[in-house]
């Protein structure tokens, strides 16, 4: 992985924050998909709850002007949602509601060449997922830098 990709996929900071920078504030979130569902067998695993378990699953389209350039998956065990009002983002990023949390920890980050399995954009590079913990919420977020990042960024295509 070259540097600058590193830059991206390894930041354990905010990746809205960072994608509003590189867009000069064209940034803007469009939500794909907000609705109750069953966990998909890795992200059951990543968890630690039953396959046939209900979950909060969330998809965005992370975009610069109207362009997408990273799409993202959030799945969280609803027992773990008691209080926290997540169905009220609407168009607002997870990442401006979770690092505002004073007692979030971020498990290790897990790199992927795989494409997003859930959304049918030109694929891109790489993909990261994360383990979430703010108090007894746990949420899996997984992001999947597109090739249209790389090429208005001029990020090698891997």
């Amino acid at each position: 992985m070259s540097s600058d990709w590193w830059h991206w996929v390894a930041s354990t900071d905010s990746l809205t924050q960072r994608l509003i920078v590189a867009a000069r504030g064209e940034f803007n979130v469009r939500l794909l998909v907000q609705r109750l569902d069953r966990p998909r067998r890795d992200e059951a695993l990543a968890l630690k709850i039953p396959f046939n378990q209900w979950i909060w699953r969330r998809e965005v389209a992370l975009c610069a002007g109207n362009q997408p350039w990273v799409v993202a998956r959030s799945v969280a065990p609803l027992s773990s949602l008691q209080g926290q009002r997540l169905g009220q983002l609407g168009e607002r990023s997870l990442g401006s509601w979770l690092f505002r949390q004073p007692d979030l920890e971020r498990g290790p980050i897990e790199i992927t060449r795989q494409p997003a399995p859930f959304h049918s954009a030109e694929p891109g590079p790489w993909g990261r997922r994360s383990l979430f913990r703010h108090g007894r919420f746990r949420i899996l977020v997984q992001e999947f830098f597109l090739a249209r990042m790389a090429d208005e960024l001029k990020l090698p295509r891997r």
